[in-house]
């Protein structure tokens, strides 16, 4: 049976808890072994720095700074270790951007013990794993009885400039601040700060809600 060193990123310790008393228990062909907890984004890297992991299971909604935010680094830094992401945002959107900023795996929190040892088993096998309940692309319709669109709507109710529209717009398409200054014509530093302004006026604090409040507001 193979000896699994594995990373925790996630700030509920009820959940943390939880994880260790399941992975305590060899499941599958593996035995576990969690070798720390990152409670913040920013502790992922200096966790991983510290122990060589063989598995990174992190939720998206951390403090400081998000899980779509450092999972780039994550992968570049720490190339052998598989991320599997575990969340209870089950958003498409949110899906496509997470495998698109290096995640291995993804599943839903409400997930039973066997399906993580399922998803498990498959991103340390080379395997990209989507949990049961998800999907990449999903049917939606503009309820638009009003005749005002969906993103004229947004902004009204947020008061987003045009510009920031835009922005929001991209980000909901799982773009980084480069990708959208190449896409818009503008400099890095001109997104960050449109982004800032985008996120104050929604009352959020990360990329993940973002992407999330864009596709439940038809703006991608």
């Amino acid at each position: 049976m193979r000896f699994l060193n594995i990373l925790v990123a996630d700030d509920h310790p009820i959940f943390v808890e939880g994880l260790q008393s399941v992975l305590s228990h060899s499941g599958g062909k593996f035995s576990y072994h969690i070798k720390g907890v990152a409670r913040t984004g920013t502790q992922v890297s200096k966790l991983l720095s510290e122990s060589k992991a063989d598995l990174l299971l992190m939720d998206l909604n951390l403090p400081e700074a998000d899980g779509l935010k450092i999972l780039p680094s994550v992968k570049q830094d720490s190339a052998n270790t598989r991320v599997l992401v575990m969340t209870v945002y089950d958003d498409p959107r949110l899906v496509k951007a997470a495998f698109k900023a290096g995640a291995d795996g993804y599943m839903l929190k409400s997930g039973t013990k066997d399906e993580l040892f399922d998803a498990i088993e498959k991103v340390i096998d080379g395997q990209t794993y989507l949990g049961s309940g998800l999907a990449l692309v999903e049917n939606r319709h503009s309820n638009g009885a009003d005749g005002i669109s969906p993103d004229k709507r947004f902004a009204r109710k947020y008061g987003l400039t045009r510009r920031e529209m835009e922005v929001m717009r991209l980000i909901g398409q799982a773009m980084n601040n480069k990708e959208i200054a190449e896409k818009l014509f503008i400099s890095d530093q001109t997104v960050s700060v449109h982004r800032k302004n985008i996120m104050r006026k929604l009352g959020v604090n990360n990329t993940a809600t973002m992407i999330k409040i864009a596709f439940e507001n038809n703006l991608v």
